[in-house]
């Protein structure tokens, strides 16, 4: 059985010791992927439509752009796994705000998963370790 760790330029460094994704047999598990912009470490400044004060507040916040970001980083992530978009079969996703975003994220979901419709979970949790409002956890085949 194949057990093979994945990472890419092309999606936002990881901000721990973990790749982007491991593929097991036809399986792909993609760890939690962010908004955050491809090749960025882990600073405000490369989360889309996100940005801070000198204190850590909101001076301009565009959820839309962090699902949009995401989505890609996700596609990336694929991609360079030797998977695709309509293989992805399982997505968790984590909101840090479901009140606030969850209809929002459900329009964009759907215009991206016309065809192909994974399982998926949506949980709400406190916080992220960087200052984004979304993660998605997949599961794709090969």
């Amino acid at each position: 059985m194949s057990n093979e760790k994945i990472n890419t330029s092309d999606a936002p460094k990881p901000v721990g010791l973990y790749p982007h994704a491991r593929r097991v047999s036809d399986l792909l598990f993609l760890s939690g992927v962010g908004p955050r912009e491809a090749g960025s470490g882990t600073h405000d400044s490369s989360v889309p439509g996100l940005k801070l004060d000198h204190n850590g507040n909101f001076e301009e916040f565009d959820f839309e752009a962090q699902v949009h970001s995401v989505f890609n980083n996700v596609k990336k992530i694929l991609e360079a796994s030797g998977s695709s978009w309509d293989k992805l079969v399982d997505v968790t996703v984590f909101l840090v705000d479901m009140k606030r975003d969850f209809k929002t994220f459900n329009r964009i979901y759907a215009e991206y998963f016309k065809e192909n419709q994974p399982c998926r979970t949506t949980v709400e949790i406190n916080s992220l370790p960087t200052p984004i409002a979304i993660e998605l956890k997949c599961v794709a085949t090969v």
